[in-house]
């Protein structure tokens, strides 16, 4: 913290290779969700190397937070390019995932190659009842800063009733909750305008090298014709990977269908990815049958233990599919794993991209502008009820490993109970609540035989 009424050197410019080396670093230390990876960024670069002023920070912020997709590493590729240029943005969005996709990949393969032995079995085991906690609490969470009134209440109760009574498409609940949230800020402004959720600006932190007053950089400045290029690259760089996929494996190859599906699932990434998680299941579960809805599960607890975006959970997603299809043959099933890992993690974070480096020069004319953030409102209020038909699905598989006509599961239930109550009495992290409730379940794996024949467990 500096101390009031010093006076402070604005930083030094920083290289695009200092750069490189602080997003790399962030990269691995990016664990805690969302909330976690902002507060690292804000604690790094605006408290401790001024590199960005808060209120620049929170503009920045505030524009990321109305895109679909992953706001923390857009926020990163955001600050990348203003202070770089594209190829800044590209470098500090790419590093903010790589090091979560080579250890995703890693742990998949251990997954998919050792799953069956008894202590990794135990370890997911007791991880599977803390992720319908996380689960559930991210409901519970997202629901209490945004669901503000009766109608945006409403909203997400219906969400739930669409998805989970009548299998609504989740693409479909989005549309209708946006042309909702259209009307709704056109007839009841009022109950659609939510307050920024990430607060103002409180204090100063020293002049910084991108300060309130720092003018907008010439590369970041509104012009048709840089739009055009940012979209034609954008165009390139999709329809050529998508076209080679096509081309090599045919249209409706594994590899190709998963490039179309996660382009897609990259597009309905509003509120994170709790939110896009049903869409994920019903299309690669029940539609693709790429994976079964317990792999599914044990993904969402691999992704909570990497650092960077949740959604990497997709990486697991693709590599279990990659292996299950067998797209390279039976003696290749690590090359196919990995393959599918990549291209799903490509075509998952390529709009994310192309929104941040065709959108950030826009992002004065948009912000804060109702007709703009009313549908997003919209959008949030329904993702609360899919998030919570989320936790219902996999209270269910979790707790009644064998459907409700066979037996509840009552430890499994019981780790649950304890995770939900540490995250919301006790506001622990996600991190020590899946190392805690992996070793409770490691621990009752190996004691339940003896438990079984001393007659106190059945």
């Amino acid at each position: 913290m500096n101390e009031p009424g010093k006076i402070q050197e604005r930083p030094q410019a920083i290289s695009l290779g200092q750069a490189f080396w602080y997003w790399l670093k962030l990269g691995f230390i990016s664990f805690g969700g969302p909330a976690g990876q902002i507060a690292i960024m804000h604690h790094d670069l605006v408290e401790k190397k001024r590199w960005i002023s808060e209120r620049r920070y929170l503009h920045a912020l505030n524009y990321c937070m109305l895109l679909p997709g992953p706001e923390a590493q857009q926020l990163a590729t955001y600050i990348g390019w203003l202070m770089h240029r594209s190829w800044g943005g590209v470098i500090a969005g790419s590093l903010f995932v790589l090091p979560s996709l080579l250890i995703l990949i890693g742990l998949s393969w251990i997954y998919m190659a050792f799953g069956h032995v008894t202590a990794v079995a135990g370890v997911l085991y007791g991880i599977k009842p803390a992720v319908t906690a996380i689960v559930l609490f991210a409901a519970y969470r997202i629901g209490s800063r945004a669901l503000k009134n009766w109608l945006l209440w409403t909203m997400a109760g219906l969400a739930f009733l669409a998805i989970f009574a009548f299998n609504a498409p989740f693409p479909l609940i989005v549309f209708i909750a946006a042309l909702l949230g259209v009307i709704g800020g056109y007839l009841v402004p009022q109950k659609f305008t939510v307050g920024g959720g990430h607060g103002s600006v409180k204090q100063s932190y020293g002049p910084a090298l991108i300060d309130d007053d720092t003018p907008t950089p010439e590369h970041a400045r509104f012009t048709w014709k840089e739009l055009l290029k940012i979209v034609g690259a954008g165009a390139v760089l999709w329809g050529g990977a998508i076209g080679f996929l096509c081309a090599r494996f045919g249209w409706h190859g594994a590899l190709t269908q998963m490039g179309w599906f996660f382009t897609k699932a990259a597009l309905l990434t509003f509120g994170g990815a709790y939110a896009v998680l049903p869409y994920v299941y019903q299309g690669a579960v029940e539609h693709y049958q790429w994976l079964t809805p317990h792999q599914m599960i044990d993904g969402l607890a691999l992704g909570e233990t990497t650092p960077g975006p949740l959604i990497m959970v997709v990486t697991f997603v693709g590599f279990v599919a990659g292996w299950g299809k067998e797209i390279f043959g039976p003696d290749h099933l690590f090359l196919a794993g990995a393959m599918a890992a990549l291209v799903v993690t490509y075509f998952t974070f390529l709009p994310s991209f192309l929104f941040i480096l065709a959108g950030g020069p826009l992002v004065e004319s948009t912000h804060g502008n109702l007709k703009f953030t009313a549908p997003l409102t919209g959008i949030t209020a329904a993702v609360v009820g899919v998030i919570l038909n989320l936790a219902a699905f996999f209270a269910y598989h979790v707790f009644w490993p064998e459907g409700f006509s066979g037996r509840f599961d009552g430890v499994s239930s019981l780790i649950g109970l304890c995770a939900l109550l540490a995250l919301i009495r006790y506001k622990a992290g996600v991190i020590p609540i899946i190392v805690a409730c992996g070793a409770t379940g490691l621990l009752f794996t190996f004691i339940k035989p003896w438990l079984v024949q001393a007659g106190v467990f059945l």
